[in-house]
């Protein structure tokens, strides 16, 4: 490779028709001994590592380490060899910058296999791993590195301008580069190391990572995820979802979340099983693709893409066993699209950024349009009213969780922490719902206020400070309306100031230059003024009903 193109494992070019074929002659000299040798290896390290997320992994993965795990189309592809031996190169490089176990790595980098090998390699290393969403502009990533205070950053090379500012400004010690095309300093720096680490000793109580989950009253909070957490989890999914070795996971999600990063990766991690890796969701695509997969995890947008083209059909998806939805709500409309054009009915599940999944359709029974399914193995989850006394089923309330995945807290919000915990340790989701006689849970609302736009959480309140910073503004409310493609649009409803002049296209060009895409309003409605109750309250219902047909 190239200056800039400098690998830290040795990719492999696989035959394109395969699920899982022999990595090329060097990548098999480079594992030669016996593969029941290295798997004892690999127990032996899971043990000795405790509870080590990628020790668990690792000890799951195939006795044929030169076989491969991630294929990459047309690019280079890499054996489950690869991905120890690249791990342990960038563990190596984490490890001699100076961070101290326990320190924080924001991550906001383009999709890549590299992307996921630095994310288990800060696993490895027992750091804290922070993703952030690729769309995020300078005023929301000057927010969570002043918020979680991270020793390193890495970013994408394009974004480095100004990125490096933000990071020189709140003393991140260092930052490296790394983009889709292996690009960047992070890779070039660790082909310098070696390629064996050890794996530190990890409780089930040590933090692995922070994801950032907005909330009602301004900017995002970090949830606090441990090894244990995201172990057990990983373990549930695994039985609940029959993985296999098998198994090939069709990947198309983007990996700065829950979705994509912890249960898809997870999944196939831990089943042993390779992955096809798509660095974008592109319908026809996928559909191309579906022959040689069996696993397909996606967002109700996605679905409704894969209903537009043609070519979807039962032959098209012979050998998938499983199809997954999450992050938003799945219409019973697309369910039932779906099974008509493939035979395949969707298995829709429910979890959020601080608990990772707490409920699934069955794999074996019925997959109930409309509902979430039953709580996973392990998994409490009560449906209570105001005072927190249990709803009986049919009645709706407020949705509780307890169990092994749920998070231990927010970053330095011990205050917040304490207030969505109940005295008997159930979290508080903001969710609302109710069960059926059967057992299955249906989310009906979200308390919080919550908008989710192609799988996306937006959170009102948010946008609305940012609104009201603009001339010529003088309050706003934000508020989701149905669409078809995007499940709900953000749409914004703004009062100007006396005698301001303000236009649609000026104000969502305005918040294009300061917040991710995604939360940009699809509309901007003007108005005279906000209808509120006599709390003055600002009633959000009378304007969704008002602007559902905009």
């Amino acid at each position: 490779m190239g200056e800039g193109r400098q690998g830290v494992g040795r990719p492999t070019r696989l035959k394109r028709g395969a699920r899982a074929v022999d990595a090329a002659t060097d990548t098999k000299v480079a594992v030669r001994g016996t593969t029941k040798g290295r798997a004892r290896s690999a127990t032996a390290v899971a043990r000795t590592a405790g509870s080590n997320l990628y020790a668990q992994a690792a000890a799951r993965f195939p006795a044929d380490r030169s076989s491969a795990s991630i294929w990459c189309g047309d690019g280079p592809s890499y054996s489950w060899h690869d991905i120890e031996h690249a791990t342990a190169r960038l563990a190596n490089l984490l490890v001699s910058l100076g961070l101290e176990q326990g320190e924080r790595i924001a991550v906001q980098v383009e999709k890549s296999p590299e992307a996921l090998l630095l994310y288990l390699a800060c696993l490895r290393a027992g750091f804290v791993f922070l993703p952030l969403n690729t769309a995020y502009q300078s005023a929301e990533i000057e927010y969570f590195v002043s918020d979680a205070q991270p020793a390193l950053v890495v970013c994408d090379p394009a974004r480095l301008s100004w990125i490096a500012p933000i990071a020189k400004r709140h003393d991140v010690r260092a930052v490296l580069t790394l983009d889709e095309r292996r690009g960047g300093t992070l890779l070039r720096r660790a082909a310098a190391f070696g390629d064996t680490f050890e794996t530190v000793h990890s409780r089930a109580d040590d933090v692995a990572a922070i994801l950032y989950t907005s909330g009602t009253t301004g900017r995002s909070k970090g949830a606090l995820l441990t090894h244990g957490n995201m172990v057990s989890n990983a373990m549930t999914l695994h039985a609940a979802w029959r993985w296999r070795p098998g198994d090939v996971l069709l990947h198309a999600l983007p990996i700065f979340h829950v979705h994509g990063l912890f249960v898809a990766c997870h999944g196939a991690l831990f089943a042993g099983a390779p992955m096809i890796w798509l660095a974008r969701f592109d319908p026809k695509r996928v559909i191309a693709e579906l022959p040689r997969a069996t696993v397909f995890m996606g967002v109700p947008t996605m679905y409704v893409r894969l209903l537009d083209e043609t070519g979807l059909s039962a032959e098209a998806c012979a050998s998938m066993r499983l199809f997954i939805s999450g992050s938003a709500p799945l219409s019973t409309d697309t369910f039932r699209q779906f099974e008509a054009r493939t035979g395949q009915r969707i298995l829709e599940r429910y979890g959020m950024s601080e608990t990772i999944m707490l409920t699934s359709n069955p794999y074996d029974g019925n997959r109930q349009p409309g509902t979430v399914g039953l709580p996973l193995p392990g998994v409490e989850v009560r449906v209570v009213d105001e005072q927190g006394r249990p709803r009986a089923w049919g009645e709706i309330g407020d949705i509780q969780v307890r169990g092994p995945n749920v998070f231990t807290g927010y970053w330095r919000m011990p205050e917040k922490t304490r207030e969505e915990f109940t005295a008997d340790g159930f979290f508080r989701t903001g969710d609302v719902g109710r069960f059926d006689a059967n057992g299955y849970l249906t989310i009906v609302g979200r308390s919080k206020d919550l908008i989710i736009t192609g799988g996306y959480n937006v959170y009102p309140k948010e946008i609305e400070s940012y609104l009201d910073e603009l001339e010529g503004v003088l309050e706003s409310a934000v508020i989701g309306v149905a669409h078809r493609d995007f499940g709900e649009a953000v749409t914004a409803v703004v009062v100007p100031r006396g005698g301001a002049r303000l236009d649609e296209a000026s104000l969502i060009a305005a918040l294009k230059d300061r917040i991710a895409a995604f939360k940009v309003p699809k509309r901007v409605h003007l108005v005279d003024e906000l209808p509120r109750n006599t709390m003055g309250k600002v009633q959000k219902n009378l304007l969704r009903e008002r602007f559902a047909k905009a």
